[in-house]
């Protein structure tokens, strides 16, 4: 039997696990990962990172909970932490344990005392599309252009039926950036920029790892909150407190670090809702290329979740509340374009379009 576990099916990888036993006599017992970036990804956020690997060492010592790095030969690898997720022990919109929720809100702490200036790892993003430090509505635009010209804009030409059918065209980003613009300042620092349930891994002795540094890029410190915030789910409660816990951490940290985020955060909650739309557009409509058959159910069950989707991202992106019907007969349309044919019972081709953008 091998003692090779993988692949193990990340989004943007694939992960392979596996013992070193050399290793354990050199005091460097355990598994430990190499992962292969999965090939032909579509790519919905923006890298600032030339290296993950480059990153983590960089933070060595700065960051806690964190994979060990080793090389062996040519090859970089990670110590595969042992344990579940969060996810895996407590479900989206549940409550996790408070002591748990202390440890997300000290890695906030330490991820402020990371500054721009205060880290050798090579970044990809050239010093012209760095907004400067502090300008938060700078930031934001830019993750906005990022989401109008990588997601939107260079999918048109595969996804421009269901993206018109659904409502959604170019104008969209307006009331986006309209909001960008009243964001107040604040210092920007390092974002792990994809803090969700599977990012997290807690070992036996309840100890918090955070995992999966790709998406990681400096920038305003309330959006890595929001971005936390609108991946876990928190119940009301929780998330309240956990907030009330993060301003108190980053201000300790970078004072100012916090300031405005009443009026800030939930801007930046939409524009996660709104981004949220193109990417989980995409996803939904090649999920259905990959089925052997798409009959009617199937097609409306997609149809039901990216309602729920667009409905939550109505007010940010100006466009008018769907329903489920009319998002299926839209991924109908697209799909029967595609494929030549749309499925019996889609009703696409009749009513498929959603509603015009900003009800109008």
């Amino acid at each position: 039997m091998s003692a090779v576990e993988g692949p193990l099916h990340g989004y943007h990888h694939e992960t392979y696990v596996c013992p070193l036993p050399g290793k354990a006599a050199e005091g460097e017992p355990g598994r430990w990962k190499c992962r292969e970036p999965r090939p032909g990804l579509l790519w919905f956020d923006r890298r600032c990172f030339a290296s993950e690997e480059e990153l983590l060492r960089a933070l060595n010592g700065r960051i806690t909970g964190i994979p060990e790095l080793i090389r062996v030969d040519s090859t970089g690898l990670q110590r595969f932490i042992e344990g579940k997720t969060l996810g895996a022990l407590y479900a989206s919109g549940g409550e996790i344990p408070w002591s748990l929720a202390a440890q997300v809100v000290s890695l906030f702490g330490q991820l402020a005392r990371v500054r721009p200036d205060s880290l050798t790892a090579e970044r990809t993003c050239t010093s012209a599309d760095r907004p400067a430090d502090g300008d938060s509505a700078g930031f934001l635009e830019r993750l906005i252009l990022f989401t109008e010209k990588r997601v939107y804009r260079h999918n048109m030409p595969e996804f421009e039926v269901l993206f018109r059918g659904l409502g959604l065209d170019a104008v969209s980003f307006a009331p986006l950036r309209e909001q960008a613009s009243k964001l107040t300042d604040r210092p920007f620092c390092l974002l792990h920029a994809d803090l969700h349930r599977e990012n997290f891994v807690v070992d036996g002795e309840e100890r918090l790892w955070t995992i999966d540094w790709e998406l990681a890029m400096f920038g305003d410190p309330l959006y890595d909150l929001a971005t936390h915030l609108y991946l876990m789910r928190y119940p009301a409660d929780q998330e309240s407190r956990l907030t009330e816990w993060w301003c108190e951490a980053v201000e300790s940290v970078t004072p100012g670090s916090s300031a405005g985020w009443e009026a800030d955060l939930p801007r930046l909650l939409a524009y996660k809702r709104a981004q949220s739309v193109f990417t989980d557009v995409i996803r939904t409509a090649l999920s259905l290329t990959e089925e052997r058959k798409v009959d009617p159910g199937l097609l409306a069950e997609a149809g039901d979740r990216l309602q729920r989707v667009l409905s939550a991202a109505t007010e940010p992106l100006g466009i008018k509340e769907p329903t489920a019907k009319s998002v299926t007969a839209a991924l109908g349309a697209w799909y029967g374009k595609r494929k030549g044919r749309a499925p019996s019972g889609s009703g696409a081709g009749a009513g498929a379009e959603v509603g015009s953008p900003r009800g109008a």
